[in-house]
């Protein structure tokens, strides 16, 4: 893993060999908490991927949005193809965003993962809810929508119901509901006395984390999935 800057005083760890399919992974609702997707970013590379985790600040007055698009060009400018991008609930919000308006931001994608994905709040790109986004948006990248079914703070109807959004205009989607909750679906576990999510390598997450790599790696190796939502 190296860690680098991909705009001035922004930071990103990048895991994996240059030549290899390129992953982007953003965290979640807080400020500059790369680590916390740190183990899973680790097992995505040992699938064989380029796996790129900037720090992001979803608490900034643009919502994040600055962040997020420099992390996307930088990604895009070592990348051998067409990016993926995974993101952790707030963060999978956004990597919808990106997908649904990927001709206005210039990227291109092979593919979109949610885990966790707050999918009912406001996009931090675009600052608008995805469901309008989605009515007059071409049909792009597919969607792999991860999500636990002991998720307390984002419940699973939020995946099946953006899933359900998606089917609708004919996108691309693929649900699994896995025996995860929202900290470890993303290898982190809450903190209560912070107030953060941290990354833990206790079994259970450890557990989780290979079970969610290895959902994400055949996503991206398979061909794109039927236009209809699964469950699995």
């Amino acid at each position: 893993m190296q860690t680098q800057q991909y705009a001035p005083g922004r930071s990103v760890d990048v895991f994996g060999q240059p030549t290899d399919p390129t992953v982007l992974v953003w965290h979640g609702t807080q400020t500059d908490a790369r680590s916390t997707v740190g183990s899973l970013a680790d097992q995505l590379a040992g699938h064989g991927l380029r796996v790129v985790v900037p720090d992001w600040d979803s608490h900034a007055a643009d919502r994040g949005r600055a962040d997020l698009l420099n992390s996307v060009e930088f990604a895009q400018s070592d990348a051998s193809g067409p990016l993926a991008v995974v993101g952790w609930s707030l963060g999978a919000v956004a990597a919808a965003g990106l997908a649904i308006r990927a001709d206005e931001y210039n990227v291109a994608l092979r593919h979109v993962v949610g885990l966790g994905g707050a999918f009912m709040v406001r996009d931090p790109l675009s600052g608008e809810t995805l469901g309008p986004q989605l009515r007059t948006a071409r049909v792009g990248a597919p969607f792999t929508l991860l999500h636990g079914v002991d998720d307390d703070v984002v419940p699973v109807t939020a995946s099946r119901a953006f899933a359900a959004d998606l089917q609708a205009v004919g996108w691309p989607v693929r649900v699994v509901e896995l025996a995860a909750d929202h900290g470890n679906i993303a290898g982190a576990q809450y903190n209560s006395a912070q107030d953060r999510y941290e990354p833990t390598s206790d079994p259970d997450t450890r557990r989780v984390v290979t079970e969610v790599a290895g959902h994400i790696a055949e996503a991206l190796a398979d061909p794109p999935p039927a236009p209809h939502a699964l469950r699995s």
